[in-house]
């Protein structure tokens, strides 16, 4: 099961966020999302646990919780919505 995971230190890396979480079990992954343009991270990333039993344990555990320097948010991550902005090139939104 996949979480999103928050308010994440700039400074928190992938392999951090798969260390960290692995304090409720088992981690498939963990992925700190960065900007294309900058190389720097956006505050945010994923972690896929093992089990739904420990996507919730980690939920209850870590969301809320403080993770270098910051109390980050834990959620059941949600499929990703397309919107206007990567509709760009269909001539329906062209001006």
């Amino acid at each position: 099961m996949k979480l999103y995971v928050g308010n994440l230190s700039y400074r928190v890396t992938s392999e951090d966020l798969f260390e960290y979480f692995s304090q409720a079990g088992t981690v498939e992954s963990a992925n700190v999302v960065y900007d294309r343009e900058t190389g720097r991270s956006r505050g945010f990333g994923f972690v896929e646990m093992a089990t739904k039993e420990e996507a919730f344990e980690a939920i209850a555990k870590f969301n809320g919780q403080e993770y270098d320097g910051r109390h980050i948010v834990v959620n059941e991550a949600r499929p990703k919505t397309e919107n206007i902005s990567s509709k760009r090139n269909n001539s329906r939104y062209r001006w």
